[in-house]
């Protein structure tokens, strides 16, 4: 068994980049080249989940697959898009850019220039041609991959005075706002902000940001993505439903968010609470932030094997309190931890998605062969696997 068996982009044999292909269909689609290429990565969450929009803390790190857009400036103040994966282009003017405008995988696309021209900017019109290798609805940030691709390519091509700072919040408003995915800072500040052999100890109050060592090579450790292919939908409703009942928490405390709440303080705070759901969604927000600061605190003692009960334990939070995992999620972690890894939990909002696993490199291919065997009995479509090393957050290629 290949753990780092994936559906690759293939020429010859061998996987072509997404910035070759995203310069590709430029030329094909606007019979000229682009003025430059812009990336930006997906995430996984080592630990830290629905953690960002309660104020609380997060350990992202980015991986080392890229959203690319390759972009040129348009002459009147028009944005056509094509997507490599959809197979189609998406025309629009300044009418279509309200909430809502453009519906659809290019929504996310409008959503960053309605997001930056409510800030103040004035964007350029564009063709944008998209190609990526980040997996869609796998729970690894696609979403945030793309807004934050074309958020620097606009940035550039407009010329746009935009602090680095300041893109995750322009970003996540797109999502939030024009899309209307109530999502919280975590993806986006991965995409842009994280660096090569470190996680991101983020605080989603101050915004404070530490970058961590994480250099799990070197410790003879391996981080294997299990990518469940159990899609998920988490603008249908199930999101926003813990998001709401995590509000409703926080005011029946008398506090702004759910980070408020120390963890020694959380058998009184629960008693508190009116109603079982409110006590089961602050359990885990309470505990989970807590394992951040566990996990950091290991990680910067060298223990990155230690980490692994963290993990653990904070995929039976989303399991049981949290409700968020589905029955492919829970499959892969237990065939992980059977077969031998140090931890195992799912990784991002949850409904589908993926599995983070924490494994000697010597028993990764064991671990993938028992996840993928475990998944042949469950009857269940067959796991892609892969690893990666921390990678850097958005950037200009050329």
């Amino acid at each position: 068994m290949n753990a780092a068996n994936v559906n690759d982009h293939m020429n010859g044999g061998e996987p072509v980049s997404a910035a070759l292909r995203a310069e590709t269909l430029f030329r094909e689609r606007f019979g000229q080249g682009p003025d430059g290429a812009w990336a930006a990565p997906g995430r996984a969450n080592l630990i830290g989940e629905h953690t960002d929009y309660n104020d609380g803390f997060v350990l992202p790190f980015a991986l080392d697959r890229l959203t690319v857009v390759a972009a040129a400036t348009a002459a009147a103040r028009r944005w056509t898009v094509c997507s490599e994966a959809r197979q189609e282009c998406v025309d629009f003017d300044e009418s279509a850019l309200v909430p809502g405008g453009v519906p659809g995988w290019a929504g996310y696309v409008a959503g960053v220039i309605w997001s930056l021209r409510q800030a103040g900017y004035d964007v350029p019109g564009a063709s944008l041609a998209i190609a990526s290798d980040v997996p869609v609805g796998a729970g690894l940030s696609s979403s945030a991959a793309l807004e934050c691709s074309v958020l620097g390519a606009l940035a550039d091509l407009g010329g746009l005075d935009l602090p680095v700072g300041q893109r995750p919040v322009l970003a996540q408003r797109a999502e939030a706002e024009y899309v209307g995915m109530p999502c919280g800072l975590l993806d986006q500040s991965a995409s842009v902000l994280c660096q090569a052999g470190q996680v991101l100890f983020l605080d989603c109050r101050s915004f404070e940001m530490t970058q961590i060592p994480f250099d799990a090579t070197a410790a003879g450790l391996t981080v294997l993505i299990i990518d469940t292919r159990a899609e998920h939908g988490l603008v249908d409703g199930e999101y926003a439903a813990r998001r709401q009942s995590c509000e409703a928490a926080a005011k029946a405390l008398g506090l702004r968010a759910l980070r408020e709440v120390d963890v020694e303080e959380l058998p009184m705070a629960l008693d508190r609470l009116p109603d079982e759901v409110l006590r089961h969604r602050t359990r885990h927000v309470v505990t989970e932030n807590a394992r951040v600061i566990a996990t950091v605190k290991a990680l910067r003692s060298g223990d990155l094997a230690g980490i692994g009960p963290l993990l653990t334990a904070s995929h039976a939070s989303l399991r049981d309190d949290y409700e968020v995992t589905v029955d492919q999620l829970d499959t892969a972690v237990e065939a992980a931890l059977a077969a031998g890894a140090h931890g195992a939990r799912m990784t991002g909002g949850g409904f589908g998605g993926c599995v983070l696993a924490l494994v000697d490199t010597t028993d990764r291919d064991r671990v993938a062969g028992a996840v993928t065997e475990a998944f042949d009995r469950a009857g269940f479509t067959a796991p892609i696997m892969f690893t990666t090393p921390p990678g850097d957050g958005a950037r200009r290629l050329w």
